[in-house]
């Protein structure tokens, strides 16, 4: 997608480790927080950079997590396998190359109704929605004003500039996002009041395309853990169902320059709501708190990759197991910081009616269960309450204290 100096797409969301609460867990060796060698050996940096975009410094702190192959884990490849498990387990974020990841014929993958495995393809959709987003931001505020659903309890919709908050000061948000409903798209629920440009069948298709694909990666994932942890066959998959009524959503992100001296956090410290995140975006800004750090890395956006971290839902599924890691957006570093921000993110959540409590049938998670000694008894609270709770306690005048999730003492008040 051609892009001008005043308007650049790139960042969203990252995090470090959910250490405290109710779910506490020593930090993990940062043995993978190393440069690794790239899917299939490539080294050419330049197939990795957007190259009509102002350049990503050099100088700044950098987060090398591990790059991960869709060709690899779609082949079952048994390192690339064990690389997402520890990916999964000790930071929570991860690169997903998904150049060339496609089953090679009809498979398992594709049985299961969940969408089409398709990298390349997904790659393209993503593209396409940077621009259909522009056009759903330049309109007039008026305009999208009349989509921000707050007030009939829905976190669809458009919130916009400041219209959040990053503290429990209430300090004002510096970034603007729609949301765009999974069932909306699949005909589950009634459809959505949207700007006419959303409303438009062609882009419909495509968002639906985006979503399934997006699905597909997330059900791979999940099949992955599910494996790992030794769960009963298709106890995650079946959580996250594509046509079960859940909070799944596609959203674009946009955060303008802010003027030196005047920057602050465009989205403020958190971990996702749900189960799997995944992340487009082409200039810098991200930020994670790795493990046993207290120093911010920014996430070097990759060309062909996506990037895939976990969230909150996971966490309380396997008791610590997997982890949601803290992260929070920041002007991009160097040249980029001139630049106006975009991001695409689906984000997977469980089914609306599932509890957000330990699952059971798992070894491990039961002697992970075990080794927390007394844990707190759990709250009894299904998915579609958790999430709204949260997403209603980051808008203004809402309750902040309500919006935490497992980020424990991590997070700054």
């Amino acid at each position: 997608m051609s892009q001008t100096a005043t308007s650049q797409l790139g960042t969203s969301a990252i995090a470090a480790p959910a250490s405290g609460g109710s779910y506490p867990a020593p930090a993990p060796e940062l043995h993978h927080l190393k440069q690794e060698p790239s899917p299939g050996g490539d080294q050419n940096t330049d197939d990795l950079t957007f190259q009509d975009l102002p350049p990503f410094p050099d100088d700044v702190p950098t987060a090398p997590l591990l790059r991960l192959s869709l060709k690899k884990l779609l082949n079952r490849d048994p390192e690339e396998e064990s690389n997402l498990w520890r990916a999964c387990c000790d930071v929570g974020f991860f690169y997903l190359d998904l150049r060339d990841g496609s089953p090679s014929k009809r498979d398992s993958f594709h049985e299961d109704g969940d969408g089409e495995l398709n990298g390349d393809g997904l790659l393209k959709d993503a593209e396409a929605l940077f621009q259909l987003g522009e056009k759903v931001f330049t309109l007039p505020d008026e305009e999208k004003l009349k989509y921000d659903m707050k007030d009939q309890g829905s976190y669809f919709g458009y919130k916009g500039l400041g219209a959040g908050v990053i503290d429990s000061k209430g300090t004002r948000d510096r970034n603007e996002f729609y949301n765009t409903s999974k069932d909306d798209l699949l005909g589950i629920s009634k459809r959505l009041l949207a700007p006419p440009v959303l409303q438009d069948e062609g882009n419909r298709t495509l968002l639906k395309s985006y979503m399934q694909r997006s699905h597909a990666i997330v059900s791979l994932i999940l099949g992955q853990l599910n494996t790992q942890l030794g769960l009963p066959a298709e106890t995650l998959q079946s959580l996250h169902r594509l046509r079960g009524k859940s909070g799944d959503q596609v959203r674009w992100v946009r955060a303008p320059p802010q003027q030196m001296g005047e920057q602050i956090k465009a989205l403020g410290e958190h971990t996702d709501f749900g189960s799997v995140t995944i992340l487009f975006n082409r200039l810098g800004g991200l930020q994670i708190l790795p493990p046993g750090s207290d120093e911010w890395c920014y996430v070097k956006p990759l060309k062909g990759h996506c990037v895939v971290n976990m969230g909150d839902a996971l966490v309380k599924f396997t008791s610590g197991i997997l982890r949601s890691n803290i992260h929070r957006v920041v002007s991009p570093p160097g040249q980029q910081g001139n630049s106006t921000r975009m991001s695409l993110v689906y984000f997977a959540r469980p089914e609306d009616e599932v509890v957000l409590k330990v699952l059971q049938g798992s070894e491990m998670i039961d002697e992970k269960w075990r080794q927390q000694g007394s844990p707190v008894e759990e709250e009894q609270i299904t998915a579609k309450e958790w999430i709204l709770r949260r997403a209603m306690g980051r808008r203004a005048g809402g309750d902040w204290a309500k919006g935490g999730g497992t980020e424990g003492d991590r997070m700054k008040q």
